[in-house]
């Protein structure tokens, strides 16, 4: 593997790549789901299908509230009910929740070929940082930026930039790999390549093409291949 892996990822000009974490390097979806239809039964709702759940678990808990109880932010009930849903997820952050498949493998493969990598998500940190140790990626990761790291969150490079200085790299050596526009444009804005996740979690009406993002991968172990393609 290690000599494969090498082998492939030849170019110098990428060093560090950074992932979205819920979506592209996780998938979180099913954990979340659950507590979104947990807390619909709580307050005598029917379940939401899965599918429907998924389109929308890059969004956060705002937008997970939002499609449960089709209310908006500004409305009385909003925030007692964000509040209970992550204390829901919080209590069952990592019971399904697993890597995509053949995500291990990839990076695997990046250390083996001397790159590093970190997350960058717009999830808080308080829901971050036991998420990523419990998958194991605590130690691995070179940065793990959430939503309250910097006082700027994704679409804002701020956080990309941040990464950046942890992992030792300059915006230009730097890939980052979301499924979410904004992830696209934070990447741009930060100077770096950008990579469209379209195994996440996107929505029916998301028109990837328009996101002006330097490719696009179907499943995580396409990474290495255009990173040698491309990188």
């Amino acid at each position: 593997m290690t000599e494969v892996a090498t082998s492939r990822v030849n170019s110098p000009a990428i060093r560090t790549v950074l992932f979205d974490l819920d979506g592209t390097l996780a998938d979180t979806a099913p954990d979340l789901a659950l507590a979104l239809n947990t807390l619909l039964k709580e307050t005598g709702k029917p379940p939401l299908p899965y599918e429907r759940i998924r389109q929308e678990a890059s969004y956060g808990g705002t937008a997970l509230v939002r499609l449960g109880f089709d209310l908006s932010p500004e409305d009385n009930e909003f925030a007692a009910l964000r509040q209970r849903f992550l204390d829901l997820y919080q209590s069952r952050i990592c019971v399904d929740t697993r890597l995509f498949d053949g995500m291990e493998s990839v990076l695997n493969d990046l250390a083996s070929a001397n790159m590093n990598w970190g997350i960058v998500t717009n999830k808080p940190a308080y829901l971050t940082d036991p998420l990523v140790k419990l998958l194991g990626l605590a130690d691995k990761a070179a940065a793990v930026v959430s939503g309250d790291t910097t006082n700027n969150s994704k679409p804002h490079p701020e956080p990309l930039l941040h990464a950046c200085e942890l992992a030792g790299s300059r915006p230009e050596q730097c890939l980052y790999v979301g499924d979410a526009r904004r992830d696209i444009e934070a990447g741009q804005r930060a100077g770096m390549k950008t990579l469209v996740a379209t195994f996440g979690y996107l929505r029916d009406d998301d028109n990837t093409d328009e996101w002006g993002a330097d490719g696009a991968i179907a499943s995580p172990t396409e990474l290495i291949e255009w990173i040698r393609r491309h990188g």
